[in-house]
């Protein structure tokens, strides 16, 4: 966690994490516009914010995008916060962007622990439930198959797996079921990617295919998903942050 302190101490670096909050998936030639600076100080910048992990980048054609990744400062929120905020700090980690006519969100987190192992725990449905809000998902995994998402009897949500490459890859279209306000948001789409790096793995969530100003109760709790995730298959321990064990 150093590293993220270190990114957040500087203050140019902090006011280009608040305009990836303002206006997430931005290019370099759009976030330099921002500054009064050189291209190549705003470059150095944003490749600290990289290497801390609070910024995560994807490339489309010859144009690279900057994407604000919240889970390390839920981390830091879970470690030293939660543990003495009351429960509307939870809602702190809901993000609102818009990219185009859709948003697309990305998280990414390294998590000590190997490809197969992570693959089951995103897959298993005992586990997904200790770190998923106390949800199931259950499915056969297989292309073209279906999944559900629910708590005993309530139906959470529904979809497809589009793609399925244990343990690299998995993407699945979805259609959130947990309220009225979250279903009519239609299907979205979320796609799980394992690389293994040395002795863990880099996990990336990317969930798009959301419409512009799409209700954050959809996109919102993958930080404290994810770090649930990690402290289970680290530690063997529950996350009890708010709202982490909902349905359990």
């Amino acid at each position: 966690m150093d590293a993220v302190f270190r990114a957040l101490a500087d203050p140019t670096r902090r006011t280009l994490l608040d305009e990836l909050f303002r206006e997430d998936g931005q290019t370099l030639s759009a976030l330099d516009e921002r500054f009064e600076m050189s291209r190549f100080g705003v470059m150095k910048h944003l490749k600290q914010l990289e290497e801390a992990g609070l910024v995560v980048t994807r490339r489309r054609g010859r144009e690279k995008f900057h994407f604000l990744n919240p889970v390390p400062i839920r981390l830091v929120h879970d470690r030293w916060v939660s543990k003495y905020a009351e429960p509307w700090t939870a809602g702190l980690s809901g993000l609102k962007s818009r990219l185009e006519n859709q948003m697309e969100k990305v998280f990414e987190i390294y998590i000590k622990t190997t490809p197969e192992r992570l693959w089951e725990a995103i897959t298993d449905p005992e586990t997904r439930s200790k770190y998923n809000f106390g949800a199931r998902v259950t499915s056969d995994w297989t292309p073209g198959s279906r999944f559900e998402m629910s708590a005993g009897d309530f139906a959470l949500g529904e979809g497809e797996n589009v793609e399925v490459d244990p343990p690299r890859r998995l993407v699945q279209s979805a259609t959130m079921l947990w309220s009225d306000d979250v279903k009519s948001e239609g299907t979205s789409r979320i796609t799980w990617e394992i690389e293994p790096v040395g002795d863990s793995c880099r996990l990336t969530v990317t969930h798009d295919q959301l419409r512009e100003g799409a209700n954050e109760e959809l996109y919102g709790g993958w930080p404290m998903i994810l770090s649930g995730l990690k402290t289970w298959l680290e530690t063997g321990e529950l996350l009890t942050t708010p709202g982490s064990l909902m349905y359990s």
